[in-house]
């Protein structure tokens, strides 16, 4: 009799909540704390999902193999010691691709520089991916002994409880400003518990203790935010301050008042700030900021002598580092700072302004780890743009300030205004030091120009034809064109590969079925694969209806595994026709298609939430009815979750298509996925050689 033989019923429920809720935590701490240390790593927090799913894969293909548990905190000091050592090292790309904010401001002149961004992603993939092999070792031999108990989704219904805790505990953890080394000391107290033996504890404890040093060791921020770790530098004797993100720099704080003593460096910056008020018919009464930051576009607003102004920013940390603004803008009585995401204000907002100024949001990070839209690209699309252009007062005006590094981005930028404003932006192209561009649009500017501007509109879009102006489907400012670019396939490729290489190392079954000598679990890899693809609209969804914060993210999240939960419960008290499952899939998919996201933004707060709950709800729904009823008839638990596991990997790969095909289209995708595993399902076979 084996030791899990021996278990209680209660014991084996404890330890897989448990394992479940440390692999949850485990993986929202890494993409936090990752970036902090190699910060090009902000720019792609899905590879540590990706490698969480390879990695709990490739335990489950070992889960009748020697335990694993014991190596678990030694790979996380490994991980840790490999990103600590690194950190000093600048990463570049030089290579045309995605424009990446790499502003290694905390390290020397003289630290070690890589042309390429591509080795630390991978090397993170592949040292994320081991830290996971041990816990899905351990939950996979769990979920067996529940089959062999008769109790298949039992376990599943545990499995998915522990996740659902482990995200909600994380989410309310970062609401406190905890740092990484309470992160990670929290899922490895859990993870202490799951050792049996005094002995194993004592060697767990070691080293969960100088993995916490370590991390504690490696810190650099002051603060961390929910979207960053944070620095504040001053230089002596200087005026204002800098804001660091994983290092980077990213706002200066200055005194940009008119009669405020500056040198002549930041007189040129206040310059660049106030030169569209001498552009402008008349001064603006009421005026919104959308990505306020740490007050600079605010406080020139009070200079101008605007009356009401309403700042919003969507990181709360930031908004109490404007506090100390020099110029105190914050404590104005005729400000009002709102912590929301600035796409999500303009939705909802029924307020209208004489002046919109757009700061310059450049975001250095992505939405979530299901993404690669990044926080500030819902921002920038003609569709935003328009949104604006709605809240503004007859005579109001719109002004966008921008760094633009190359030429396309300038052009699109330029081109997003036209479209949506009916008229060429009047533009400045001078350098102003924190940004380069000023792009301004709206009856405020007719006295610039403004009829010429118009009747020059048809003809500069034209001209534009072949560019791709950033839209809600196709949010992706900093890609030179539509379409997956040398980058992104060759890194896909390489981690594909990786992944193959790995399976195929650890599972002699999974071998075979490679060379097309054995099974291959068709419709659970592919239930993998489009649950992510569905997984990952999903919350690109939410996040332009509900704004791309930290908490919609942690709702999203919650929301995904709390309808598995329930689908689980409903599947295992009574079995459905997988016809009916399936058919409800692929309808909720096709609906989801069909209607446009922009038809809700702006709709009354409860027909939204109804109507959102349908598009995350019906899908997963009905997923999680027809994956409960494909694994309960699964002999082999571990190995159909690893099937499942490594499918759901390749479906987060897959997700860099929308680049090409746009976000809607992973819904079709992910139909496609489903609809093919039902066909496999339906002629009684798991075998596709």
């Amino acid at each position: 009799m084996t030791s899990l033989e021996t278990k209680t019923g209660g014991r084996l429920s404890f330890e897989l909540v448990a394992a479940s809720f440390a692999v949850l935590f485990q993986e929202l701490a890494l993409i936090r704390w990752l970036p902090g240390q190699v910060r090009v790593l902000a720019y792609f927090p899905n590879l540590v999902l990706l490698a969480a799913f390879l990695g709990l894969g490739l335990g489950c293909l070992v889960a009748g193999r020697r335990a694993l548990f014991a190596a678990w905190p030694w790979l996380l000091l490994v991980i840790a010691g490999c990103a600590y050592g690194l950190s000093g090292v600048i990463f570049t790309q030089n290579s045309a691709t995605e424009h990446l904010f790499l502003l290694y401001y905390d390290l020397p002149h003289d630290a070690p520089v890589v042309g390429d961004v591509r080795p630390p992603i991978v090397l993170f993939f592949v040292l994320t991916a081991l830290t996971f092999v041990p816990l899905g070792q351990f939950v996979a031999q769990r979920l067996q002994e529940f089959r062999r108990r008769g109790r298949p989704l039992s376990g599943y219904v545990w499995d998915l409880s522990g996740s659902l805790a482990g995200v909600v505990g994380f989410a309310a953890l970062g609401f406190t400003g905890a740092f990484p080394w309470a992160w990670f000391a929290l899922f490895l107290v859990v993870g202490l518990a799951l050792n049996d033996g005094m002995r194993p504890r004592l060697v767990y404890a070691a080293a969960s203790v100088a993995l916490i040093v370590l991390v504690m060791r490696a810190e650099k921020a002051q603060t961390y935010s929910p979207y960053y770790a944070l620095s504040v530098r001053q230089e002596p004797g200087a005026v204002g301050f800098n804001v660091l993100t994983n290092g980077s720099l990213h706002q200066i704080a200055l005194p940009l008042t008119r009669e405020a003593a500056v040198n002549d460096s930041i007189a040129r910056i206040r310059d660049g700030y106030h030169l569209p008020y001498r552009l402008m018919a008349r001064p603006p009464r009421r005026a919104l900021v959308v990505g306020a930051g740490t007050g600079n576009d605010v406080a020139v607003l009070l200079d101008e002598g605007a009356e009401h102004v309403d700042a919003v920013e969507i990181d709360p940390s930031i908004l109490d580092l404007g506090r100390r603004h020099p110029s105190n803008p914050y404590g104005s009585a005729r400000v009002r700072a709102i912590n929301t995401d600035a796409r999500s204000y303009l939705n909802d907002t029924r307020e209208t302004y004489d002046l919109i100024v757009f700061g310059t949001l450049d975001s250095m990070t992505r939405l979530s780890a299901l993404s690669n839209v990044r926080l500030d690209n819902f921002v920038y699309t003609v569709d935003c743009l328009k949104a604006a252009r709605k809240r503004l007062n007859p005579g109001g005006g719109v002004v966008l300030y921008f760094m633009a590094g190359t030429a396309y981005i300038d052009q699109r930028l330029a081109g997003m205004v036209t479209a949506a404003f009916d008229e060429v932006p009047l533009q400045s192209g001078e350098y102003y030091t924190l940004f380069n561009r000023i792009y301004m649009a709206g009856p405020a500017f007719d006295a610039q120009a403004g009829g010429d501007r118009r009747a020059r509109a048809a003809a500069h879009l034209e001209d534009l034809a072949r560019m791709e102006l950033p839209s809600d489907d196709w949010p992706y400012l900093y890609l030179a064109s539509r379409g997956v670019s040398g980058f992104y396939s060759s890194l896909a490729g390489a981690l594909a590969l990786l992944s193959l290489l790995a399976v195929a190392l650890v599972s002699p079954a999974m071998r075979a079925s490679f060379t097309g000598r054995g099974a291959v679990d068709g419709p659970m890899f592919l239930f993998g694969a489009g649950f992510l693809l569905l997984e990952t609209r999903a919350v690109t969804d939410m996040g332009l209806l509900w704004g791309s914060t930290w908490l919609t993210n942690a709702v999203v999240f919650a929301s995904i595994l709390a309808m598995l939960l329930l689908s689980t419960l409903v599947a295992a008290a009574r079995r459905l026709p997988p016809a009916l499952t399936l058919g409800g899939l692929a309808v909720s998919l096709l609906i989801a298609w069909a209607i446009p996201t922009e038809r809700l933004l702006g709709s009354h707060l409860t027909v939204k939430a109804g109507l959102s709950l349908f598009f995350i709800g019906a899908p997963v729904f009905f997923a999680g009815l027809s994956f409960a009823a494909l694994f309960r008839d699964r002999e082999e638990a571990d190995t159909a979750f690893g099937w499942n596991l490594l499918g759901a990997v390749f479906g987060g790969l897959l997700e860099i298509l929308s680049m090409l095909l746009g976000l809607k289209a992973l819904l079709l995708l992910a139909l496609a996925a489903y609809l093919f595993a039902a066909l496999l399902w339906m002629r009684g076979t798991k075998v596709v050689a």
